[in-house]
């Protein structure tokens, strides 16, 4: 079913699908979210970072040209270590197929092209939170859960 799909690379143009992918990713996730404040904050994140390359997106176009799933990296750099000698990380989010297009495929086609991109540039490590829907894909395709869980700690609201 993926032949009928094309994915590309977002742009800053496409903010709005963006924006409505990582609301639909929580609002499938149950998480309680402030729509309209996620909104503002995250399409303000994109216009800092998607010009600099921080952030990089790839959608998922059906045949009518429109947006259908898509998911994102942000570049990290990061320390050389015991588990892994790069200086970067990618740690992958926004990975949301709209539900009409679920189970063809379309959150492997956005990671395997994630991935590609990923050795082409180099980085040879990534990281991410997997939803319980998503785990089983990613346990798929090779991702394991870290022994040191990552915690956070809040600590200035913004």
């Amino acid at each position: 079913m993926s032949a009928d799909y094309r994915v590309r690379l977002a742009t800053l143009a496409d903010a709005d699908v963006l924006v409505r992918h990582r609301i639909g990713m929580f609002t499938d996730m149950g998480v309680a979210l402030d729509v309209d404040e996620l909104d503002r904050a995250f399409r303000a994140w994109l216009g800092d970072v998607m010009p600099r390359g921080t952030y990089r997106a790839w959608l998922v176009d059906g045949t009518d040209g429109a947006a259908v799933g898509g998911g994102g990296i942000t570049i990290i750099p990061w320390p050389p270590g015991p588990q892994y000698a790069g200086d970067r990380l990618a740690f992958v989010y926004n990975v949301y197929t709209e539900p009409a297009h679920r189970r063809r495929g379309l959150a492997r086609l956005i990671m395997d092209t994630i991935h590609r991109w990923c050795r082409d540039e180099g980085i040879g490590s990534m990281a991410l939170n997997a939803s319980r829907d998503g785990k089983p894909l990613y346990e798929s395709m090779g991702y394991s859960e870290s022994a040191s869980p990552m915690m956070f700690l809040p600590v200035v609201r913004v």
